[in-house]
């Protein structure tokens, strides 16, 4: 073989460091729905993230306005878990938002990036509701509740508003809160000050702001900064999620649960809302 042919051959089976990319893309909830985030939907794909051989790393990219934050912290520490019990380390990528849960979720990479426009942050705890007690009164509808405890009807839609109820709501509020304040000061230690409460009034920055306070590590995407990095050579292997069926796909075979049909409804309804308040 001549000795051009040879490297040739080398150059053609030479094989880079490897990165698997994790995408979370959509509203964190708390059951596996289509389009949207949960440990149930994803748990699967963050396994076989950290399975592949040649492995130097876990890129995991991040499109979400938050949601669920049960979730967001069980999807944070399985990667976490994972990543110590590899000794790999997690890069954590902002697209165009990774704000509340999403920024939550973006705290299990041991570094993380967005891009200049990216909105981040928004550390802060958002609950709401309608008021249709009103709606019922008018169409002559009497609501019947039976409950045992004294607080199990809080907040009930179909109720006047109760300001205990809403007393009692803050201070879930404020302690979920104060979970997700303790969760950024121990992942950005050093990174950001401590003592800056404004950081966690819940307002959203972008990438560039946001590198300046220490929120995020510097601008940049996936590929560029894998690339410079690991080098020209390295691969990066997206890992594919399987995503739940909408129910109208199933509709030629089994008739729908008209309960599912409501309840996918309500997650697109809550994915919109979460969606509009960052202009996406």
């Amino acid at each position: 073989m001549a000795i051009r042919d040879h490297l040739d051959v080398e150059r053609l089976w030479r094989r880079g460091p490897v990165v698997s990319v994790l995408r979370f893309e959509g509203v964190i909830l708390p059951r596996a729905r289509r389009n949207a985030i949960s440990l149930a939907s994803h748990a699967a794909a963050i396994e076989r993230a950290f399975r592949i051989p040649g492995l130097v790393a876990v890129a995991i990219v991040i499109n979400s306005p938050g949601g669920a934050p049960v979730q967001s912290a069980l999807l944070y520490r399985r990667i976490r878990q994972l990543a110590e019990e590899k000794n790999l380390p997690v890069i954590a990528f902002a697209e165009d938002v990774a704000a509340s849960g999403g920024y939550w979720l973006a705290l299990a990479g041991d570094e993380i990036f967005g891009e200049e426009t990216s909105l981040l942050g928004s550390i802060g705890v958002i609950s709401g509701g309608f008021g249709l007690h009103e709606l019922i009164n008018r169409f002559g509808i009497e609501r019947r509740l039976y409950t045992a405890g004294t607080h199990k009807s809080l907040l009930d839609p179909f109720l006047p508003i109760n300001p205990g109820d809403v007393e009692r709501l803050s201070a879930l509020q404020q302690d979920i809160h104060r979970a997700f304040k303790d969760h950024v000061r121990r992942r950005r230690a050093g990174k950001i000050d401590a003592g800056d409460e404004s950081l966690f009034d819940g307002d959203v920055l972008t990438g560039s702001m946001a590198a300046q306070r220490g929120l995020i590590d510097g601008i940049g995407e996936v590929r560029t900064v894998m690339r410079a990095r690991y080098g020209e050579n390295v691969r990066l292997r997206m890992i594919p999620i399987a995503r739940r069926r909408p129910f109208w796909s199933r509709l030629p075979f089994v008739a729908p649960d008209p309960a599912e049909i409501v309840a996918e409804l309500s997650d697109w309804f809550e994915a919109r809302l979460l969606w509009d308040r960052f202009g996406l």
